[in-house]
C-alpha cells in the first residue's frame, strides 16, 4: 500500500472561528486485504522494496500494541533501521509507547499487509499487523478491523505460539479484548504475559484497562506505578494523570497532566496530551478552557478526533450550539463512535430538535448493533441510552448481567444505579448510584444521578446535597440533565433555617402551671383537750408540732 505521508500545517487564527467550517485532512482508512487464510503469493517485490521490507521485519520483531502500536526495539542492537518515511515514523514513535499519527499509522499497516503476502510464516509481522488493526479500529471506530486483528493474531500463535517467544501476540489479544470491552479476557491474557515477563512494559497499559474496566482500582493503581518504573516518559506519566482522575485527585492530575505535555516531542504525542487537559478543564466545569485546550491539540493534529468531539461538548456549554453541531459532525464523518451519536443526539433534544434527536438515537441504534456483530460489548453504551431514552426495564436487565460479568466500574455501577430508577426500583438503585459516586472521582453526572435516586426516597437533605455537588463540579456537564438537576433543587426549596430541627437538643421546656386549687370549707378546729398528766410527764407535742395547728386540725377535721 503506497501511502504519502502528509504535513499538516497549524491551522491559522483562533481555536475556532464561526465563519470557518472546520476541514479534517483526508485519512484513507487501510485496505482491508482479504482473509489472511486465502492469501496467495502476489509476484515478487522488487530487490529494493525486498531489502527495505527484510530491514524492518527484524526491527518490528517486538512490536505490539498497547493502547497504540509500540515497539521494542532496545533488545536488538544490530538490527538495522528501516528507512526513513511514515513506516519508519511510526516506529519511532510507537518505540517508546506513543501514539502514531494515523497517516503514518495507515502507512505501517500498508506495509505489513504487503509483507506477509509474500512472507506468510512471519509470525513478528502477523503480530504487528494484528496490532495495528486494533489500533486503527479503535481511532476509526470502525469493529470491523477488530475481525481482521484477531485473525492476524491467531494467525501469528499458529505459527509461533505464545509460549516460544511470540508474548507479542498475547498482549496484542490483550489489546484486542479490551477494545471489545472483554475486560476478564484482556486480563487473562495481560496477566498470563506478566507472569512470564515481569519486566515486560508494554503490557501494563493493557492490564491498566483491563482492571479499571473491572472496577479494580487497587490492582489498576498497582499497574501504573510498575508501568511507571519500568519505562518513565510522556505514556505513562498520562496513565498517571488518569489515575489521579479517577481517584478524585484534581491537582496531582492537572499537575501530571502538564508535565506530560510539556515533556511530550511528536505532533501526535502532542496532541493526546492537550487533550486530556481540556478533558480535565471540563470535568472541572471550565469550559472556555477546555475549548482553548482541545483547540491547541487540533492545531497540532487536525485529524484527533477525540478532541473535536470534545471542543464540541464545551462549545455546547457555553451555548455556542452551532459550532458544537458543525464540530460533532465533523469528528462522526471521520470517527463515528457511538458515545458522539448520543451527545449530539442529546444536544438535539435539549434544543427542541426532536426530529433530529430521533434520527441520531436511530443511527446510534444501528451503530451499536454493528459493533456487536464484530464481537464488542456495547452493553454500558446501549443501557444507559435505553434507562435515558427507551426501556428502562430492559436497560436494567442487560445492565445488571453486565455486572454479574464482573464489569464492576463506577461507570456501570452508575449506569446500573439510573435504570433501576428509571425503571421504578429507586431503593435498589441507591446501593449503586453511591458505589459510583465512592469510586468514580468528582464526576458530575454520578452525583446527579444519586441526588435524583435519594430524591425518589424522599431522603431530601443528602439528595439537595448531592444536586448541589453535581452543579458545584460542572455546571452544564449535560445540556438535558443540568437543567433538570436546577429544576430538581429549585422544588425541593431551601433548607430550613438554621438546619435541620433534629441536629439542635430540645429547648427544656416550663414546667406545666399547678392547677389551682379547689377552696377548702373552714372547719372549726376543735378546742384542745387538757394535756394528760401522767408518768409519762409529757406536756404535749414537741414546739415544732405546735408550729402546724392548722394541718393536725384539717387532719382530724377529715
Amino acid at each position: 500500500m503506497d501511502v504519502t505521508p502528509q504535513q499538516t500545517p497549524a491551522a491559522p487564527g483562533p481555536d475556532h472561528s464561526p465563519d470557518t467550517a472546520y476541514a479534517p485532512p483526508c485519512e484513507s482508512p487501510p485496505r482491508l486485504p482479504p482473509d489472511p487464510a486465502s492469501l496467495a503469493e502476489p509476484p515478487p517485490a522488487s530487490l529494493r522494496t525486498t531489502l527495505r521490507r527484510a530491514a524492518f521485519g527484524v526491527v518490528a520483531g517486538a512490536v505490539l500494541v498497547t493502547g497504540a502500536v509500540v515497539a521494542v526495539p532496545d533488545e536488538d542492537k544490530d538490527a538495522a533501521p528501516p528507512l526513513s518515511g511514515p513506516v519508519s515514523r511510526a516506529m519511532t514513535a510507537t518505540a517508546a509507547g506513543s501514539p502514531a499519527s494515523l497517516s503514518d499509522l495507515t502507512a505501517l499497516i500498508g506495509d505489513r499487509q504487503a509483507w506477509v503476502g509474500t512472507h506468510p510464516s512471519d509470525a513478528q509481522s502477523w503480530a504487528v499487523l494484528g496490532s495495528a488493526y486494533v489500533e486503527w479500529g479503535r481511532r476509526a471506530a470502525d469493529a470491523a478491523y477488530y475481525t481482521r486483528a484477531e485473525q492476524a493474531l491467531k494467525r501469528s500463535l499458529n505459527v509461533r505460539p505464545g509460549d516460544r517467544g511470540n508474548e507479542a501476540a498475547w498482549v496484542g489479544l490483550a489489546s484486542l479484548a479490551n477494545a471489545r470491552r472483554d475486560f476478564v479476557t484482556a486480563k487473562k491474557w495481560g496477566e498470563t504475559v506478566r507472569a512470564r515477563l515481569p519486566k515486560q512494559w508494554t503490557v501494563y497499559p493493557e492490564l491498566i484497562d483491563a482492571y479499571n474496566g473491572l472496577g479494580d482500582l487497587k490492582s489498576a493503581t498497582t499497574a501504573v506505578e510498575k508501568y511507571a518504573s519500568l519505562r518513565a516518559g510522556v505514556p505513562s506519566l498520562g496513565r498517571t494523570a488518569d489515575m489521579y482522575r479517577d481517584r478524585g485527585w484534581r491537582e496531582d492530575a492537572l499537575a501530571t497532566a502538564q508535565d506530560a505535555a510539556n515533556r511530550a516531542t511528536t505532533p501526535a504525542e502532542k496532541a493526546a496530551c492537550l487533550s486530556r487537559l481540556g478533558e480535565l478543564a471540563w470535568e472541572r466545569g471550565e469550559p472556555e478552557e477546555a475549548v482553548a485546550q482541545y483547540g491547541a491539540a487540533l492545531r497540532t493534529d487536525r485529524a484527533h478526533h477525540v478532541s473535536l468531539a470534545g471542543r464540541a461538548r464545551a462549545l455546547a456549554a457555553l451555548g455556542r450550539t452551532d459550532e458544537a453541531q458543525r464540530d460533532y459532525q465533523a469528528a462522526l464523518a471521520k470517527s463515528p463512535r457511538p458515545e458522539y451519536l448520543l451527545e449530539l443526539g442529546e444536544l438535539y433534544e435539549s434544543l427542541g430538535l426532536d426530529g433530529d434527536s430521533v434520527n441520531q438515537y436511530t443511527r446510534l441504534r444501528e451503530a451499536l448493533s454493528r459493533a456487536g456483530a464484530q464481537g464488542v460489548d456495547e452493553a454500558l453504551l446501549l443501557g444507559r441510552f435505553e434507562a435515558a431514552h427507551g426501556d428502562a426495564d430492559a436497560a436494567a436487565e442487560q445492565l445488571r448481567a453486565e455486572w454479574d460479568r464482573g464489569h464492576h466500574s463506577a461507570a456501570v455501577a452508575d449506569a446500573l444505579g439510573w435504570a433501576l430508577h428509571r425503571s421504578g426500583d429507586s431503593d435498589s438503585a441507591l446501593e449503586y448510584a453511591r458505589k459510583a459516586v465512592d469510586s468514580g472521582g468528582q464526576n458530575a453526572s454520578y452525583a446527579y444521578h444519586l441526588g435524583m435516586v435519594q430524591r425518589a426516597l424522599n431522603d431530601f437533605g443528602p439528595a439537595r446535597r448531592s444536586l448541589e455537588e453535581a452543579l458545584r463540579t460542572n455546571p452544564k456537564f449535560s445540556p438535558l440533565d443540568a437543567p433538570r438537576a436546577q429544576e430538581a433543587l429549585d422544588t425541593m426549596g431551601e433548607p430550613p433555617a438554621g438546619g435541620p430541627q433534629d441536629m439542635r437538643p430540645a429547648p427544656p421546656q416550663a414546667p406545666a402551671p399547678a392547677p389551682p386549687r379547689a377552696e377548702q370549707p373552714q372547719v372549726p378546729a376543735p378546742s384542745p383537750a387538757p394535756p394528760e398528766q401522767g408518768a409519762a410527764g409529757a406536756a404535749g407535742p414537741p414546739a415544732a408540732s405546735a408550729a402546724k395547728p392548722s394541718a393536725a386540725g384539717a387532719s382530724a377535721g377529715r
